[in-house]
């Protein structure tokens, strides 16, 4: 069964599209940390992040420091950090999130964001790539 990144991939289920290329996805995360929390995942779907071939792995690695840096130049934040958890969603994922505090990695806290707000971040992202 085709987990919820692949759906997302596909167009079957909504998102905030950042960009994308011919192997990789990157979109807002709809729950996100901070303003800005990014979701970059490979098109093909695979579980863990050391189960990807070298080839993907590094791309995926690549592509998540591209859209970081488009990140860093729309949000105003110390640095983009950047973790890989993926026990949630069975499908690798990137977490790129601006931080201005230690706290702002915690899953624990929150930031709401309108759909006219999603819409336009994951444009003024993309416009910086």
């Amino acid at each position: 069964m085709a987990s919820i990144f692949t759906k997302i991939i596909n167009g079957e289920i909504p998102c905030y599209k950042v960009t994308e290329d011919e192997h990789f996805f990157a979109f807002l995360d709809i729950n996100p940390n901070t303003k800005g929390h990014t979701l970059c995942v490979p098109k093909k779907e695979v579980d863990k992040l050391l189960d990807l071939d070298e080839e993907t792995y590094l791309g995926l690695l690549n592509f998540s420091r591209k859209v970081g840096l488009a990140i860093e130049k729309t949000i105003a934040c110390n640095r983009v950090g950047m973790t890989v958890i993926g026990l949630e969603v069975p499908h690798v994922h990137v977490h790129l999130i601006p931080l201005n505090e230690m706290k702002d990695m915690s899953f624990r806290h929150k930031v709401s964001m309108s759909q006219e707000d999603f819409v336009a971040l994951a444009k003024k992202i993309s416009d910086n790539l």
